[in-house]
């Protein structure tokens, strides 16, 4: 695309009070039904936004404003694009099709910011995600999945927070697999994070993903919606270890109301942590090994095992 035509994408996906779902909808209306380029609805005005494009007093005013930031959204383009940045579109064949599928034309983000190999959005990619203060049970069960998901060469997802985040992420690239970073933040904000992973990102087996405004600051509003991105790539959902509030927990929450298969590690009964209460909710309990737990006595039967084993 033209960097205007990109300045057009940005300018929409970031219209102030606006919801994901409202732009997406104008955006799928304006391409497909109507054939109307972005570049033909920025020069209208007022009366052809409420006319032609059905929108309400409110929305037309609201993007007659946003005709302002076009500029400097074109000037910011050039900068991504030269610090060698992706920006891929909803509407674009680049854009992750178990992301779309997911969190359909309701959630998905409307652009994404991205840095490195984007054919991992397409190969097969599962989420690992926990606690910041993870218990040493979680970081067994972190390394020990995810070794075994890269010998099965499948892309690890999750953000790059401490804990389970970066554990998981660590562990990958150990063993010679491949990462997706989920960014809490603008990606141009993200600078000593690309320098740690500025090889293997070089190598192609990191990729890096935003689908904020290239120079947000974190936030933990920001990182608690990063969650449903996280979750929204991946075929499958793997919690470590959760609390009973926080990211986790919600963003856990949040996948079994929309239907997702959320599978937790059955935690013992001396933890301090909510994995099995998320159980007790609907999500699919799964042993040490991320196998799943067919009953509540096999699990118990396992765990007695480790524990005579472990005691001789």
């Amino acid at each position: 695309m033209e960097i205007n035509d990109y300045s057009y994408w940005i300018t929409l996906a970031h219209l102030p009070n606006w919801r994901v779902e409202r732009v997406n909808h104008l955006i799928f209306g304006l391409i497909d039904r109507l054939g109307v380029s972005l570049a033909e609805f920025f020069s209208s005005d007022t009366s052809i936004f409420q006319g032609k494009f059905h929108l309400s007093e409110k929305e037309a005013k609201a993007i007659v404003q946003a005709k302002e930031n076009l500029t400097d959204n074109s000037i910011l383009v050039e900068e991504l694009l030269s610090q060698g940045f992706e920006l891929i579109p909803f509407d674009s064949p680049g854009y992750p099709v178990t992301l779309k599928n997911n969190l359909r034309m309701k959630y998905s983000p409307t652009l994404l910011y991205v840095k490195g190999n984007t054919q991992l959005f397409f190969e097969d990619i599962v989420a690992i995600v926990g606690s910041r203060n993870v218990s040493d049970e979680g970081v067994e069960f972190t390394k020990r999945v995810v070794k075994k998901w890269t010998l099965e060469r499948r892309v690890i997802v999750s953000g790059y927070a401490k804990g389970v985040d970066r554990i998981a992420l660590k562990t990958a690239i150990e063993n010679d697999g491949k990462g997706i970073v989920v960014l809490p933040q603008g990606i141009l904000t993200f600078k000593s994070g690309f320098k740690n992973l500025h090889q293997h990102i070089i190598d192609g087996r990191v990729l890096v993903v935003s689908a904020y405004p290239p120079k947000a600051g974190w936030s933990a509003g920001l990182a608690m919606g990063r969650n449903a991105y996280i979750y929204g790539l991946a075929r499958e959902i793997y919690v470590a270890e959760s609390g009973n509030k926080g990211g986790t927990w919600n963003g856990a929450i949040d996948g079994l109301r929309k239907g997702r298969k959320i599978f937790v590690r059955k935690a013992t009964p001396k933890e301090k942590c909510a994995n099995n209460e998320l159980i007790a909710r609907g999500a699919i309990a799964v042993n040490d090994s991320g196998n799943v737990v067919k009953s509540l006595r096999d699990y118990n039967e396992r765990s007695e095992q480790k524990t005579l084993f472990e005691f001789q």
